[in-house]
């Protein structure tokens, strides 16, 4: 057995930002995933197929779903699987003939999770957007950045936190429905419900009176100096999440100050002060002379290393976070498994690489695929 979903496959209508990071999320984890990809030429390349990180571990079959056939192509995947993930704008599968009825027709103990920004309903639901956009709207960009503008966290809240990895919980927990039941459902997955998800704990704070809408004024968001960045001699930098008292104990230890030169902790009124007397003291060492002298203490400090360095972390090393697949370096498998290993098993595969094997389990005789080759309903 290769991961606890082995056993379990899984139809990807091919798409770009939080559709394939949980089609690679759930190949790690196991699943068989057959990735129906466009005609070539249909969608511009995004760099070779071998840095196509996100598509690894998949089968791929090359399908004009425009034609009639093709549609039919999708319905017998959809058929001889568990799952189906789509990252369309609403209503296109249903145009196509692929839509959740079409499917779960075929296969009524199919669970169909849908991908969108804006959800499947709603005024916006039509509409073109990207992260940013629904992460504006959610709430959670607001909080993020210094005073005068906010800052886009990369694609990181909408495309794999409240996107991709919502679509991953929501298949598994309909997949666990559909086992037990053998009911299929649609699983309707927003970026915009996902990205607002996210910010719970902050609602629960602002409620509180514990959360002010002034950016860098609070204690997750750079406004308290002892969780926040410093610039370091080589212009680096390190990190610093000493919340807790005794943390900010060994903090002040490591840096060789004591209260009396940068005042108490929970005094709101001391914070510009102490992050003057933090910043000058940071920039006496470099990033690594300091990671050396907070090695193995409680202060909650860290070097801030760039994703080519990340790899090269001792502990980064020692945990196996980071894999080789053909030769090039990527983030493996997570979480970890203790009787079902995760693992990354094969490299991207090019769009239609796998189109025959596909076409053979899906029954098709080699004169019928010849003949869809021939009048390019796959490639």
């Amino acid at each position: 057995m290769s991961g606890p979903l082995d056993g379990t496959v899984v139809t990807e209508l091919a798409g770009i930002g939080p559709t394939p990071f949980a089609g690679m999320v759930l190949s790690d984890l196991g699943a068989r995933v057959i990735r129906l990809d466009r005609p070539p030429g249909a969608v511009p390349p995004i760099g070779s197929g071998r840095h196509d990180l996100m598509a690894r571990g998949r089968e791929s079959i090359a399908v004009d779903l425009k034609s009639s056939d093709g549609v039919e192509i999708a319905l017998r995947c959809a058929a001889a699987s568990d799952v189906l993930v789509e990252g369309l704008r609403p209503g296109v599968t249903e145009r196509l003939g692929v839509g959740p009825a079409n499917c779960l027709a075929r296969n009524p103990s199919l669970v169909y999770g849908r991908m969108t920004g804006w959800g499947q309903d709603g005024p916006m639901a039509g509409m073109a957007g990207h992260d940013i956009d629904y992460i504006a709207v959610s709430g959670a960009l607001h909080p993020i950045g210094p005073p005068t503008t906010p800052v886009p966290p990369l694609n990181l809240v909408g495309d794999y936190g409240g996107g991709g990895m919502l679509l991953v919980v929501g298949v598994l927990a309909a997949l666990l429905h559909a086992r037990a039941t053998g009911e299929g459902q649609v699983v309707d997955a927003a970026m915009v419900d996902g990205s607002a998800l996210l910010t719970t704990s902050h609602h629960g704070l602002m409620a509180e009176g514990w959360w002010v809408p002034m950016r860098e004024s609070n204690l997750l968001d750079g406004g308290a100096p002892f969780y926040s960045v410093y610039a370091t001699a080589d212009e680096r930098h390190v990190a610093v999440g000493a919340l807790e008292p005794q943390f900010f104990a060994a903090l002040l230890e490591g840096l060789g100050l004591t209260r009396e030169d940068v005042g108490e902790q929970a005094d709101r009124s001391m914070w510009p002060a102490m992050r003057r007397v933090f910043a000058a003291t940071f920039k006496q060492r470099t990033r690594d002379e300091w990671a050396e002298l907070f090695e193995g203490t409680d202060a909650c400090v860290a070097p801030v290393l760039s994703l080519a360095e990340a790899p090269g972390h001792p502990h980064i090393r020692a945990r196996g976070t980071f894999v080789e697949i053909d030769g090039v370096t990527q983030p493996g498998p997570a979480p970890r498994f203790g009787a079902t290993p995760a693992s990354a098993r094969k490299p991207p595969s090019e769009p239609g690489a796998d189109t025959d094997s596909i076409l053979a389990d899906l029954g098709y005789s080699q004169q019928e695929i010849g003949k869809l080759r021939a009048s390019g309903v796959v490639f």
